[in-house]
């Protein structure tokens, strides 16, 4: 019986998981929620970098490692494809399509975080959707500046920061009432490439509010690149027959 190694992260891989028997097992970080609904088996937590993956890909005898984590996981990625190879098995990866811009989009792609505070200096009401990495720099904030923070969970802010816990999928509306509350004018975002969290994109584009992208890492090369959950699930499919 063949056994993937399934490495969570982004919405399809839940639902990946979802397909797989109890051969098999998917991974994740430990952050955000865990579920207790699956037939795989699920290990929470890290691995000690690819030599540590490596080590546990041979003592599981797993046959194939999909990487399903974040765009912007590079490093776990890197250790994914780095261990694969150690361990003479493949490595396949899903990994979204960016978003483009469309008509009527303003987007200014930064490379890093002090590109980020540069390009920030003009606006007063930013909203953040970068996870967790901005709650490092809240005593960076300049005076003239409230920021609006919005992650997986609910953190404390300052004066000038408040943190909103929420998860997608995000209603278009629910959107549009956040930017018109908060008066944001600028969206600060990764381009993850997924549909739960564009709608902040679109109202960005309806109400003229500039978008400061942060620039995709790059990603180490692998055996396969997958585009969707459904392509990855019919690959998976040939792979266990």
């Amino acid at each position: 019986m063949k056994r993937i190694l399934l490495l969570g992260g982004v919405t399809e891989a839940l639902a990946i998981a979802r397909t797989l028997g109890p051969e098999h097992i998917y991974s994740l970080a430990g952050i955000g929620r865990v579920p207790t609904d699956l037939q795989c088996q699920v290990r929470v937590g890290g691995y000690g970098g690819a030599e540590g993956l490596a080590q546990f890909i041979l003592d599981e005898g797993v046959e194939l490692l999909l990487d399903a984590t974040h765009p912007y996981a590079a490093q776990i990625s890197q250790n994914a494809a780095t261990a694969a190879r150690a361990s003479a098995i493949p490595c396949w990866a899903l990994r979204r399509l960016a978003w483009q811009p469309q008509a009527g989009d303003d987007w200014r792609e930064v490379g890093d975080w002090s590109e980020l505070i540069e390009a920030l200096k003009p606006f007063k009401r930013p909203l953040f959707t970068l996870g967790r990495e901005p709650l490092q720099h809240l005593h960076e904030i300049p005076p003239e500046q409230f920021w609006t923070l919005r992650a997986l969970d609910a953190y404390p802010g300052n004066e000038r920061c408040e943190v909103i816990g929420a998860r997608g999928p995000f209603l278009i509306d629910d959107e549009r009432e956040l930017f018109e509350r908060r008066q944001i004018d600028v969206l600060i975002s990764k381009n993850s490439g997924s549909t739960a969290t564009e709608p902040k994109l679109e109202v960005a584009r309806e109400r003229g509010v500039p978008v400061l992208v942060l620039k995709r890492p790059v990603l180490p090369g692998v055996d396969r690149e997958l585009l969707s959950c459904k392509e990855t699930l019919a690959a998976l499919a040939e792979f266990l027959q």
